[in-house]
């Protein structure tokens, strides 16, 4: 079935384009949504004032899409996480913790414009890429470093030292006894 484009559609075409789509999808969700018309002389000619001043308003859009990605290329960030020894993460990284990383330090990004192969799982640097409009992309460095953890050191101390005692001296709320 073709249909008569009112706003861009990623992957199928922008505001003016006829279109093949498939029955139900036209039926379904472009034509009772506006997304979409059904092409004639006179819709034709109704979409091109719409067109004209979509296109000026992309423009916009595009110029500062292309500041931001010059704002956030090179841009370093540092995320903590729990690895052990060898490097590995207990987790992994993911486009969300990233765009979190980025938003403290001021710079707005969604994780939907994060672009990973796959979760990050090692301690290191990573060239990540940010794609903020198909044709509009920019590189971030992502530092992956282990948290330090205070106190972990004592806690697998303690740990090995309660084997010795007795049950009534083991608890979380035991208070030491003062000196006189």
């Amino acid at each position: 079935m073709k249909v008569l484009l009112r706003k861009r559609i990623r992957k199928l075409g922008t505001i003016g384009d006829v279109v093949e789509v498939k029955p139900g999808y036209a039926r379904n969700y472009l034509l009772p949504y506006g997304i979409a018309m059904i092409p004639s002389e006179i819709n034709l000619k109704r979409i091109e004032k719409e067109k004209e001043a979509y296109l000026a308003q992309l423009a916009r859009e595009k110029e500062e899409l292309r500041d931001k990605a010059e704002l956030i290329s090179g841009k370093e960030v540092t995320i903590t996480a729990r690895a052990n020894e060898t490097g590995h993460l207990y987790g992994s990284i993911g486009p969300a913790q990233i765009a979190y990383a980025m938003n403290e330090i001021g710079i707005s990004i969604s994780p939907n414009e994060i672009k990973l192969s796959e979760p990050i799982q090692q301690l290191d640097r990573y060239d990540v890429t940010v794609e903020l409009e198909e044709d509009i992309t920019a590189t971030i460095h992502v530092w992956i470093v282990a948290m330090h953890e205070p106190g972990m050191e004592d806690e697998q101390v303690s740990s090995t030292d309660d084997a010795g005692k007795d049950e009534s001296s083991k608890g979380a709320d035991s208070i030491p006894e003062e000196e006189s």
